[in-house]
This record gives C-alpha cells, structure tokens and sequence, in this order.
C-alpha cells in the first residue's frame, strides 16, 4: 500500500524559507510524477510545484523564483524547498503522486492517485 508522508511544515515569517518533504512509502519515484499541492482556507486545491517522468520542472506562476521541487528517487522522496515566503503562501500543503511510469501529468490533478495527508505552512507578516 502506497503512503505518502509529509513533513517539515510550521510557522515562518514573510521573507523566511522552510523546506517539506515527502517520503513515499510502498512506492518507487523513478519515471513518475510527483507534485506540490497547496489549499488556502475558503479557497479551491492549487498546484504549485511539478517534478515530472522525465525529471522536468513545472511551477505555479505564484510560486516561480521561489519554491524549488526537487527528488531523491534513491529515497523515494520528494522535496519543497520555500524561499521568501509571503503570507498569501499560507496553507495546507499536500504531496501528491502518479501510480503509473511515464504518465503524462501538469498542475491540474486529474492525473494523481496517490495523495498524501497534508503539512500546514502559516507565514506571518
């Protein structure tokens, strides 16, 4: 049974960075896609950060120049690695991933199967 397993959220100030991980259990990363998810209270689940099949990058424009999505498949687990954080980068974080190699995926979620419980990030000004 595939776990996805968040951790390193908390608090940071505007300005501040923290760094997520997710560590898959049950679950081999290489050649499938993994992702970023974030939801902000009131508001609809949002991409934010891609690491495809083929080891490319894709981010939310909100987030570019900022976040960083990077893998270990070594590990199977994938990483968030959040600079100059702003107050609106407040919520829910969730680790999101791809049962099947080679599958074609992006920041909408229709191609994700696995989901892990979510990491709460809070950014104070």
């Amino acid at each position: 049974q595939v776990q996805l397993v968040e951790s390193g959220g908390g608090s940071a100030q505007a300005g501040g960075s923290l760094r997520l991980s997710c560590a898959a259990a049950g679950y081999t990363s290489s050649n499938r896609c993994m992702a970023w998810f974030r939801q902000a209270p009131g508001k609809e689940r949002e991409g934010v950060a891609l690491s495809s099949s083929d080891g490319s990058t894709t981010y939310a424009d909100s987030v570019k120049g900022r976040f960083t999505i990077s893998r270990d498949n070594a590990k199977n687990t994938l990483y968030l690695q959040m600079n100059s954080l702003k107050p609106e980068d407040t919520a829910i974080y969730y680790c999101a991933a791809s049962k099947f190699r080679w599958a074609l995926c992006g920041l909408k979620s229709q191609w994700i199967d696995y989901w892990g419980q979510g990491t709460q990030v809070t950014v104070s000004s």
